[in-house]
């Protein structure tokens, strides 16, 4: 079976939409382009990607969309449109005659209101991507979870996955934290039929991280949604903040070594493929 990075980035900041990017970290306000990413794929035997949106502008998506064109790995693109704006449901029908436009991820995570989401004005958004069957990356936080779960069950047949486990704040883990996040995700589990990516945990650290810390959040996702239901991403080179794409992808595979060769095949290529509808 295919190996597929179910969640990774390329960007310019000269294009000049990355307002989240701190211009003064030179980890992450540099140019990342797919030859950039050749040597770790080809360590890990990588056959595809997922290029995931890092930018609130129609525009990134279509340079997305451009570098799939010339990039054979990359198998599916993530992108961004204005929810805000009902209009941009002409910008979902155009993008989804593209055979590697997969679907959106507003960047929920940067909005202030925890409460946007539910906003009346918002709502034709999900409701417009589950009718081209188009799908939804979930971002946010643990607090975020309760409305992602009402947003999730409201809309059925919309084709979502949460990123990065939601989140959870492994820097400051505590018996209650992790009781908080554990059961706002087998929530969703139980009681949707969305995916979870196991990715962006390792950088939820403080930097000084082991398996073993990570390992109580890999297991909780992996036993409440099912290794038919996760997909590993690296969310390289956001993961290059605490480290490289090697480290965490080894991290990976012995967090997921209990399971049997299958599960695995689903984990790191088999699940992502199914989700995205990936030509692999």
């Amino acid at each position: 079976m295919a190996q597929v990075d179910a969640h990774q980035h390329f960007w310019n900041p000269a294009r000049g939409d990355y307002g989240w990017m701190p211009m003064d970290n030179a980890t992450l306000a540099r140019t990342y382009f797919p030859a950039d990413l050749d040597a770790a794929r080809a360590a890990h035997r990588i056959d595809h990607t997922v290029l995931v949106q890092a930018a609130p502008t129609v525009e990134e998506t279509e340079y997305m969309l451009g570098l799939a064109d010339a990039t054979p790995h990359i198998a599916g693109v993530v992108g961004w449109v204005d929810f805000e704006r009902p209009e941009h449901r002409a910008h979902l029908e155009r993008l989804a005659k593209h055979p590697k436009f997969k679907g959106v991820r507003p960047m929920i995570q940067d909005i202030p209101d925890d409460d946007w989401m539910l906003r009346d004005d918002v709502q034709w958004a999900y409701g417009a991507l589950a009718e081209l069957g188009l799908t939804f990356d979930a971002l946010g936080f643990p607090r975020h979870l309760a409305n992602f779960h009402q947003i999730l069950t409201r809309y059925p047949q919309m084709k979502t996955v949460v990123d990065h486990c939601m989140k959870p704040q492994i820097r400051d883990h505590s018996d209650e934290n992790f009781r908080f996040w554990a059961d706002g995700m087998k929530k969703i589990a139980d009681d949707t039929d969305a995916y979870c990516k196991l990715s962006g945990i390792v950088t939820e650290t403080d930097g000084d991280w082991t398996v073993e810390a990570l390992r109580p959040y890999a297991e909780h996702v992996l036993t409440v949604f099912g290794p038919d239901r996760v997909m590993w991403g690296s969310d390289w080179p956001v993961v290059r903040l605490v480290c490289e794409y090697d480290a965490w992808r080894e991290a990976a595979e012995a967090l997921t070594a209990g399971l049997s060769g299958a599960e695995r095949a689903r984990v790191f290529g088999g699940t992502a493929a199914e989700f995205y509808s990936l030509d692999v």
